[in-house]
């Protein structure tokens, strides 16, 4: 028997930024996806998935195509193959979790990680398993396979886990030390809009860069400054000004946290306010709350969280709050009151790992 979990993961700070190669602080928590495994003599994969009621078969017979549909069971064996997986033994799977589904703590991404961590145990043995090979191939398989408009930080955030400061260039990171904070998930029971949301508002992002960069070619976005916008924002359409300001003020509110992160002694009231500042961007800017996120918002903030933000593509989806240990019950009926679905809190977890 094999089992593993892999946990979800929170965007502390960095939403939106990802894909445009600037750096993110995320945190893998205890709620994710859960896989146990136990072969079979019938050379097949017996996949049962009862959160979603389905089942699934796939045998092994090495045509493993996917036919140009989004198919990540299928595109892990694809890649793993040529790294000299045999997959010759069958497996009755059985997937599940706690994370909500389609709701901003990248549960898709998380069933992609444990999915590849299994067929690695299972059939890589000859290689040398990291938490950074598993993140380097789950971004593969997720992102640049096919393409996708997001950037690394779901796959390496969950399989490395705890909380990272991530270069999105080049996955380099930094592990940050646990803050005496308390964090609060809000559910609001209304599906993210991942695709056309990332998909939008990197083009737009994207640019506006190359608007400014076509003027004045020096200019580089890693290396902005908060004045760079009235520097350059008469270059731009109505349209991609907010976007692009959004860009250098959510890049900068990062870096801050980052600082205090690293700290001894966290000014917990100065993340939270950093936190507030990102989500106003994400709210006012980008453009990505809805009316029950902003009322979750509102309810954490009004019961004494220091700071609360939306999380992940946006569209719906969930809000993380932060608060001391003891207005943790407070926060969370607060957010409840204001019509979320669920409310709990989370802990900061490890990466992907064997049961």
């Amino acid at each position: 028997m094999i089992q593993l979990f892999a946990p979800g993961r929170i965007c502390l700070f960095g939403d939106h930024q990802d894909y445009l190669g600037l750096p993110v602080i995320a945190c893998a928590i205890d709620k994710g996806i859960y896989l146990k495994a136990a072969k079979n003599d019938d050379f097949i994969f017996r996949i049962s998935l009862p959160d979603i009621n389905k089942k699934r078969i796939i045998v092994l017979d090495n045509n493993f195509s996917t036919d140009n549909v989004i198919d990540y069971y299928l595109k892990t064996l694809e890649v793993l193959k040529p790294l000299g997986c045999e997959f010759n033994i069958g497996y009755d799977i059985e997937i599940n979790g706690d994370l909500p589904i389609n709701a901003g703590l990248s549960s898709s991404s998380a069933i992609v990680v444990v999915w590849t961590t299994f067929l690695l145990q299972a059939f890589g043995n000859h290689l040398n398993i990291t938490p950074e090979l598993i993140a380097k191939l789950c971004y593969r398989i997720e992102v640049l396979e096919y393409k996708s408009s997001g950037g690394l930080m779901d796959q390496y955030t969950i399989s490395i886990g705890n909380l990272l400061f991530l270069n999105t260039v080049n996955g380099d990171y930094e592990l940050l030390p646990k803050p005496n904070i308390s964090f609060v998930i809000g559910e609001s029971g209304i599906p993210k809009e991942t695709l056309s949301v990332l998909k939008n508002l990197r083009s737009f992002a994207q640019q506006a860069i190359e608007i400014v960069q076509s003027k004045f070619p020096e200019f580089r976005i890693e290396n902005s400054k908060l004045l760079d916008y009235e520097k350059y924002n008469h270059l731009l359409s109505d349209e991609l000004k907010p976007i692009f300001y959004a860009a250098i003020k959510n890049y900068h509110i990062t870096k801050e946290a980052n600082k205090e992160f690293c700290k001894n002694d966290i000014d917990i009231v100065k993340v939270g306010n950093l936190m507030n500042e990102h989500h106003y961007e994400l709210q006012h800017n980008l453009k990505i709350t809805v009316p029950i996120i902003d009322n979750m918002i509102d309810g954490a903030l009004n019961n004494n969280a220091l700071g609360a933000k939306i999380v992940g593509s946006g569209g719906g989806g969930c809000i993380v709050a932060i608060c001391t240990k003891d207005n943790e019950q407070k926060v969370i009926q607060g957010i409840i009151n204001s019509g979320a679905k669920s409310a709990y809190k989370v802990e900061i977890n490890k990466g992907v790992s064997v049961i």
